[in-house]
């Protein structure tokens, strides 16, 4: 499984890198490749490349603000959680991004 994020708070500092950090680690442990983009105080970094998204089977938005370029991911499976929905259990988001994409 194949998975892209893009992780966001209203602030961009902490929360939004906390994020991103606990979903790769989440993704890892469950043998998911994994690209997670941050759109924070520094802008966007590790900005999803049009090929990342197309071979992404989910594309994970943990956001409490709106994403910068969402149409991106026109026709792409998406699941959006907020982002303390990652921080208290983000073993349990990824188990249901697996469910979504196993249908």
């Amino acid at each position: 499984m194949k998975m892209v994020a893009v992780t966001a708070c209203p602030t961009g500092i902490a929360h939004t890198y906390m994020a991103a950090d606990a979903i790769r680690k989440a993704a890892q442990k469950e043998n998911i490749g994994i690209k997670v983009e941050t759109q924070g105080a520094m802008g966007i970094e590790g900005q999803l490349s049009t090929q990342d998204i197309a071979n992404a089977d989910l594309v994970l938005i943990a956001s409490d603000i709106e994403v910068e370029h969402r149409a991106r991911f026109t026709g792409s499976k998406i699941h959006c959680v907020t982002i303390e929905e990652v921080l208290t259990d983000v073993d349990s988001v990824v188990q249901r991004c697996m469910g979504l994409v196993r249908g």
